[in-house]
């Protein structure tokens, strides 16, 4: 059984192939070359972050599966200083489009260490920006960036930080490690 943790960057695709696009995108095949893995879930290309890939189908379902509810963590750099308000709407439960969101965990952060991002964000010096923590239990697309522009703070940068018990620590951007087997 093979797991990779792949710390995918900003502008890559969370598939292996692109077709039918005009343009040229970057894919996961531009970075991983081990086959027969596929993705467990999904990071939108605006997003950055830890994307795990298996070729175990069971693994697969229990890692991306919204019924087994494993939690994934998030980095989002926002536009404003969020404020405690904003913060216990995150933690009750958001009201979007598509039904309200479980309660999150969501908290004000230090900006993280982490790497540069390319592009850089748009930096507006009349407009300051925080870091949020936030935790979610399901996957909405684009639930966090919908759920802190529900809130008042859209966010500039996204980054997922953990899923479950896995997490980025001491992945590059654009690099992966393979996981041994536990138990």
């Amino acid at each position: 059984m093979a797991l990779i943790l792949f710390n995918k960057p900003h502008g890559v695709l969370s598939q292996f192939t692109d077709k039918g696009s005009p343009t040229k995108r970057a894919t996961l095949s531009d970075y991983i070359d081990v086959p027969n893995v596929y993705p467990a879930g999904r990071l939108d290309r605006d997003s950055e972050g830890l994307l795990l890939l298996t070729d175990d189908g069971r693994q697969q379902s229990r890692i991306s599966d919204p019924r087994y509810k494993m939690p994934k963590t998030y980095y989002a750099q926002v536009e404003g200083i969020a404020d405690e308000a904003a913060l216990q709407v995150l933690r009750k439960g958001v009201v979007l489009k598509d039904g309200k969101t479980l309660p999150a965990e969501a908290s004000l952060m230090d900006m993280p260490d982490v790497w540069p991002r390319n592009p850089p964000i748009r930096v507006r010096k009349s407009v300051p920006d925080s870091w949020l923590s936030i935790t979610i239990t399901e996957g909405k697309n684009r639930q966090v960036r919908r759920m802190c522009a529900a809130v008042g703070f859209p966010v500039l940068r996204l980054i997922r930080w953990r899923i479950g018990d896995w997490r980025l620590d001491g992945i590059d951007s654009g690099t992966w490690i393979k996981e041994q087997p536990r138990g």
